[in-house]
């Protein structure tokens, strides 16, 4: 088993395989009376949030409090990272707490992999920058397997700002690595440079969301991250809807067994309509659901679990 989680890649079919498999086994602990399992006592997990979260830290949170571990919640607000504590300084005051294993978010791309090399325990990322998020890949896999049986040969529409997504490409490396197909659909604007798709090659890209959807079992829109852009990629909101929102018809143009999937949070309105993201073909919800099992296996796997 690896030792740090930073990347989509690197996860090869076997660990990925694993970790999905004993996630599974994670998930029945949801249905139990007592939610809890003693695996992780006495490992300490910190977690390391420089950006602002509510899915992914809480999933964390919740993932090593059902495996029994102490969890130490770090923010930057009232931290000593306000006073100008730099990431190494902050990573070796807990080192010298004990921290077993530390869950990072960062806004800078590549800060996991620096923190990786001044700890002695286990790094995982949750999202660095632009960059990756590699367990939101694996939940993401993790919820296709569960809805239609299998990842491997299955068609995968990853549909709006491709650019700026850390889960597009950790999902680009991870469901290329387990056989899927992966088409990129977006505005020319927000789409990578062939460079970017180089990582994970046999990626495929289309402008043009109808055309895909009639032979995609699986279309993960993605939030248009107003934040992290710094210029104009497209005309107008209502532009942006009217070509790449997934609303009631272009879903009834999806074969009956596709699923619509997004990572959240969602803008109603604008890259997923209402009736879409309530509907029985949406995911959200289970991948928020199958999140902490997901990483309940990862922190196990990487803590030394048999």
């Amino acid at each position: 088993m690896i030792r740090h989680l930073l990347s989509g890649a690197d996860l090869d079919p076997a660990t990925a395989t694993l970790i999905l498999d004993t996630a599974a086994e994670m998930a029945t602990v949801a249905g139990r009376e007592v939610k809890k399992l003693p695996a992780l006592r006495g490992r300490t997990v910190v977690n390391l949030f420089y950006e602002d979260s509510t899915r992914t830290r809480i999933s964390f949170e919740a993932a090593a409090k059902r495996l029994s571990a102490d969890v130490i919640n770090f923010t930057v607000k009232g931290s000593s990272v306000s006073k100008g504590e730099s990431l190494k300084d902050t990573a070796l005051t807990l080192q010298a707490m004990g921290a077993d294993a530390v869950v990072i978010r960062h806004p800078a791309a590549g800060a996991p992999h620096r923190l990786a090399n001044w700890v002695d325990g286990s790094v995982i990322n949750a999202g660095d920058g632009t960059h990756e998020h590699p367990t939101q890949a694996l939940l993401d896999a993790y919820t296709m397997r569960a809805r239609l049986g299998r990842i491997d040969g299955l068609h995968v529409a990853i549909v709006g700002d491709v650019l700026h997504s850390r889960v597009a490409r950790s999902n680009m490396l991870l469901l290329t690595t387990l056989g899927a197909k992966v088409t990129l659909v977006g505005p020319p604007t927000l789409i990578p440079i062939q460079a970017d798709r180089a990582l994970a090659p046999g990626i495929e890209v289309s402008y043009d969301l109808d055309a895909v959807l009639p032979e995609s079992d699986v279309v993960m829109m993605l939030r248009v991250q107003r934040e992290r852009m710094a210029a104009s990629y497209f005309p107008s909101a209502r532009e942006y809807t009217r070509r790449y929102g997934m609303d009631g018809p272009r879903m009834a143009r999806l074969p009956e067994h596709a699923i619509v999937m997004h990572p959240g949070p969602i803008n109603r309105g604008m890259e997923i309509m209402p009736a879409v993201a309530d509907s029985p073909r949406s995911t959200i919800v289970e991948q928020v659901t199958n999140g902490v099992s997901v990483r309940m296996a990862v922190l196990y796997l990487l803590l030394g679990g048999k």
